[in-house]
Parts: structure tokens; sequence; C-alpha cells
């Protein structure tokens, strides 16, 4: 079969996403209880440019291969795949780091004593063990089953709840969303866009959330999912690009302005961040995607510069995070200032890029080539 051009451009997004997420989560220690002291305020914003890229990436990728007519092509296209081989692919792209973000976060657990994490200190070690098993298989876990203390539904590496819903899109789009006409997956598309208004402008913490199997989490998690993945669909379907010269360097700035951006309103007007958010979500991601797919050129510094920042995003996603939850034991049991733990805190950056550069060469690459 031959093989499909990459969106160089849209896995370099993805991996500034996620060097994002991780100076987010390295200033979060400092904020814990004041999100207006955070200094990069909109980080978490991040999983739901993923989750529109995702849907743009998987459209392209498969939408064909299920004898659909993609807009821009010009033949009928042939039904080469099952629903099974679309299931087993994506299980291939995304789970061996699924279980390697487990073993990480279990061999650093018992690092991560501290009265931020109080019930570390007190777990066996068979209920670690449970935790990471199940944690292999993205399943979450229930609240019996909490080791940390913050009722996440995956203890051992938080940011694998994102993946959850990932794979709930998934299978949603295998089942049948794939099926649906433009229309009406535009009019999915414009409901999904006004439950995730509700949430981010009535919920206290705007679109903050969905690492848990509590019901108000679980909402902001499927409002944080349906309307990006499903509109990135839509817009690789209606070929809604933009081409303009210097792509990466544009969107890369774009994106991280708006996660940068400081939180808006005040805590007894928090519909106002609210609001900014679902700006964010509805209006500019889906721009930048334009904007980055419509980059055709495959060579020079930057796109080379993007191409490594893609293969990078996902092991750096999914396994920096163990590294944060020592970062943030220290910070809260030493009492460690913010101009104390700065330099600390660029070692962690630093050594979650590392880990992450190796996971993809001597584990991840090897083992999907095998399983493929």
């Amino acid at each position: 079969m031959k093989t499909k051009n990459h969106y160089v451009v849209l896995d370099g997004l993805r991996g500034v996403a996620a060097l994002t997420v991780v100076a987010f989560h390295l200033c979060e220690p400092y904020s814990l209880s004041n999100p207006f002291a955070q200094v990069i305020n909109h980080g978490y914003l991040a999983v739901d440019f993923f989750f529109l890229l995702s849907g743009f990436v998987v459209a392209y990728a498969y939408d064909d291969r299920w004898g659909l007519q993609p807009a821009q092509a010009s033949q009928p296209a042939q039904a080469s795949m099952t629903q099974w081989d679309f299931y087993k692919r994506r299980l291939i792209r995304l789970q061996p780091m699924v279980v390697m973000g487990s073993l990480i976060g279990a061999a650093l657990f018992y690092f991560q004593s501290s009265p931020e994490f109080s019930l570390v200190a007190s777990t066996p070690v068979w209920k670690l063990l449970v935790v990471m098993l199940i944690g292999f298989t993205l399943l979450p876990v229930p609240s019996a089953l909490d080791i940390r203390g913050w009722s996440e539904m995956h203890p051992l590496n938080g940011p694998a709840w994102s993946l959850f819903f990932e794979y709930i899109a998934n299978l949603l789009y295998g089942i049948g969303i794939r099926r649906l006409s433009n229309r009406v997956l535009g009019v999915l598309v414009l409901l999904a866009a006004i439950y995730l208004v509700d949430v981010a402008v009535t919920s206290p913490h705007n679109l903050i959330g969905g690492w848990s199997l509590e019901p108000k989490e679980l909402r902001i998690g499927f409002a944080r999912v349906l309307f990006p993945f499903f509109a990135g669909v839509l817009l690789m379907r209606l070929g809604w690009l933009i081409q303009i010269r210097h792509s990466f360097a544009i969107c890369s700035l774009l994106l991280v302005a708006v996660l940068a951006l400081p939180r808006l309103g005040d805590p007894q007007n928090f519909w106002v961040n609210g609001v900014y958010e679902s700006c964010a979500v509805i209006l500019i991601f889906p721009l930048i995607v334009a904007l980055g797919a419509g980059e055709k050129r495959v060579d020079g510094v930057s796109i080379r510069i993007a191409r490594f920042f893609g293969d990078l995003s996902y092991p750096l996603y999914i396994t920096h995070y163990p590294l944060i939850y020592v970062y943030t034991a220290w910070v809260g049991r030493d009492k460690v200032p913010a101009s104390s733990g700065a330099p600390v805190a660029a070692l962690v950056f630093v050594a979650a890029v590392v880990i992450a550069y190796a996971c993809l060469k001597l584990y991840d690459e090897p083992v999907r080539r095998r399983l493929t």
C-alpha cells in the first residue's frame, strides 16, 4: 500500500504543545491553591489541541481506507480496511507507550510521598502492582484503588486520562461517525460546540478536568474530546486549508501565545475565562490546524525541527508526568520557593525530553515495527 505523506507541520505543532504541557506542569506546584498564579496559565488546553489534531489525522489516514470519499480526492476510494484493522492500527500506535508510562509511574511512585500525595506512603506494594497492571490496559481505576489521594482514573500516570478519552473517540469514529455525511457531522460538531461552551462557562475551573471517574469530571472530559476530535475530522473532509509561508514558526508562536495567556476574569466571574477557552478551542485551534496543514514544503530547517518535535511529542506527553509527581512532592514537602525550584525544574524538563527520546528509539519504534 502506498504510504501517505505526513502533515509534518502538524506533527511539529503537536511537539510544541507537548513541550508546553511539560513546562505548564512544572509551574503547577506553585499554583495548586491559586490558579491565577500559574505562569503558563492555559497549558492544559494543549490536550484539546491534541484531540483536534488527532481527529484531523485519523480522518486523513483512514477515511479513504473505509471506502469513503475525501474532499480533495478526484477518484472514489476503495475499501481496504475493516473495523478490527482500524482498532489494531490505533492500538499499535498508542498502547506500547501507555504501558511504558505506567511502568515509569510505578518505578517512581514511592519517591512521591508528601503532603500533596497523602496516600503514597501507606500504599502496599501489591496494590501498586495491581494499579500498574490495570494501567497497562488504560482502563480507569475505581476510587477504591486510589493510591495517591487525587481521585485520578490513572494515579500512576495522570495524563493517561486523555488517552482514555482518545480511545473512546476512536471507537465512536470506527463504529459509526465515519459513516456520517459532512452535513450530519457538521450538526454533531455544532452540538458538541454548544456542550463545550456550556461546560466551560458553568464549571468553576472551566475546562480544567477530565481525569477522574467522578460525574463532574466525566462531564468535562467528554466536552473536551467530542468537539475537537470530530471538528478535526470535519475540517479534514472539507479541505479548509490555508497556505502561508513559514507556517510552522507562525503557528507555533500563535499556539504558545494561546496556551500561555494569563487567566482571565476573577474567582467570582470564572465564566469570563470560560469564554476565552471556548474561543480558543472552537475558533483559534482549528485556524492553527488549517494553517499548519496548508504547508506543502517537505524540506528545510523548520520542517526538520517539526519532524523531530512530532516524533518526540507522544512519548514526551505520556512519560513526563511521573517526574512531575516527584518534583511536586519535593516542592510541597520541603516548601521550596519558585526561585530555588527553577534550576531543578530545568533539569527535570531536560530529563523528561531525554527519557522520552530514549523510549521512542529503544522501545516504542522497535515494538511498533514488530507488532505491525
